[in-house]
């Protein structure tokens, strides 16, 4: 039985989260699963992976593929990320990576996220949807002086693994990007930007669909037998027979459905809240200037952009409960926070909030591949936070692998199964020792003397 590692009121499928996108894209529907289907690939998770997964399948292999989503598609992250097209989807360091995995191997991951980052703009146009891109590549902001000398050897990092960059000072961001607080230079990194992540995934789904995949809303994988080579999935209404199985479920991976899979994801809270449209006074004010996103250096980050329409969506990781009482202390405590990084802003109210689940692993980086003991089961997972680029990415190489030799073929830093999380039931209190330490680190790091 599967056991939420947050509030139940998270793992509700039959509530939509009440966020900007939801309210500004048309969500299409698609049929629930009903009577018995066969397959070749039945894909758990319909969000940006099983999607792309599904989409690529059909499209350029002619494989017949069907996906299961717990609730309507695009349901989980890929409906409720905040757009951007950032990378790299790891809490790895590019020093440590190249320590860890070569340097051959490191530049052959960020080569592949580069190209991931013009995916979006690419099958929009060949598939005929609007993504609404906004801004030219990502912006880091320095939150402390300190901070950015961080961003100097992030530059030097970015650069030695064939990713361009570009240094500003404090002046200078302050007049290409934006002022503030907490604003003490910036970094911009070439490639991505920002999107409209429901447009995008229901386009990503309407495409998928149209190239031949099958796909099924509110149709939860409640059980999971073998009949010899064949895999039966079983939802409420219906079964799907297929010879392979993709595990697509990012941040809400259940325990218990695959033995291999179990205690390998650990989820952690993110929250947006996005304010009223602003007047280009108070732009002028603060001043904000770019539509580029961008994230700032906090461990615990915030990460933000200007919407097309002039509203603000600002972005936190949350509380570790994931109650309603817990979503309303953070929806406050992120209006405040805006306030006092912009100060023209303090008292601008908010007109969406919501939450979500990001994916992280003890690996500290996505996994993708199939599993040892059972190589018809493949899965991708665990993006940390970058989701945008590293889902889609994640499912283009399943679908190769697939209809290939079966051998997922990624750069190492991506290869094998993370380790499974030692007491996979203290993951949430484990996640508030974690943010209490960074939270300690952050309050002595932002008291440290300045030498300017």
């Amino acid at each position: 039985m599967f056991k939420p590692v947050f509030d139940p009121s998270l793992y509700d499928t039959a509530t939509l989260q009440p966020s900007y996108w939801e309210a500004t894209a048309t969500r299409h529907d698609f049929p629930v699963l009903r009577g018995d289907v066969a397959c070749d690939v039945a894909i758990i998770g319909g969000g940006y992976t099983g999607l792309a997964c599904a989409y690529h399948l059909a499209k350029d292999y002619g494989i017949e593929a069907a996906v299961l989503e717990a609730g309507p598609i695009a349901w989980g992250a890929s409906s409720r990320n905040g757009g951007f097209l950032s990378f790299p989807p790891s809490k790895l360091g590019i020093g440590e990576m190249i320590a860890r995995y070569g340097l051959e191997e490191t530049r052959r991951f960020f080569a592949d996220l580069r190209a991931g980052a013009d995916y979006p703009r690419q099958i929009a146009a060949e598939e005929g949807f609007d993504i609404r891109l906004q801004g030219d590549g990502t912006f880091d902001a320095a939150h402390n002086r300190h901070a950015f000398e961080g961003l100097k050897a992030s530059a030097e990092a970015h650069e030695h693994v064939g990713i361009r960059t570009r240094l500003y000072t404090k002046e200078e961001f302050t007049e290409i990007g934006h002022g503030g607080t907490e604003q003490f230079g910036g970094l911009h990194v070439d490639g991505g930007g920002g999107l409209h992540a429901l447009a995008y995934a229901m386009g990503l789904a309407q495409a998928a669909q149209r190239r031949g995949a099958h796909l099924y809303a509110k149709s939860p994988v409640e059980r999971w037998e073998r009949q010899g080579a064949l895999h039966r999935l079983i939802t409420p209404a219906g079964t799907v027979t297929a010879k392979r199985v993709v595990f697509a479920t990012n941040g809400w991976t259940p325990d218990g459905l695959h033995r291999s899979i179990d205690a390998r994801v650990w989820p952690a809270l993110s929250n947006i809240v996005v304010t009223r449209p602003l007047t280009e006074a108070e732009l002028k004010a603060a001043p904000y200037v770019t539509e580029t996103p961008v994230s700032n250096t906090r461990k615990l980050l915030f990460y933000y952009r200007l919407l097309p329409d002039r509203r603000f969506l600002f972005g936190a990781r949350g509380d570790t409960s994931g109650s309603p009482q817990a979503a309303a202390t953070m929806r406050a405590w992120m209006e405040r926070r805006i306030g006092e990084l912009f100060p023209a802003w303090k008292g601008v109210s908010t007109d969406y909030f919501w939450r979500g689940l990001v994916a992280l692993s003890l690996k500290l980086a996505p996994s993708v591949g199939r599993v040892p003991d059972d190589p018809s089961v493949y899965y991708g997972f665990a993006y940390h936070g970058s989701g945008v680029i590293a889902a889609p990415l994640a499912g283009r190489y399943l679908a190769q692998a697939i209809a290939g030799s079966g051998e997922v073929d990624v750069p190492a830093p991506l290869a094998g199964l993370p380790p499974r999380f030692p007491l996979a039931s203290l993951r949430r209190p484990a996640l508030a020792l974690v943010y209490a330490g960074y939270g300690i680190k952050e309050w002595l790091g932002d008291r440290r003397p300045s030498r300017s």
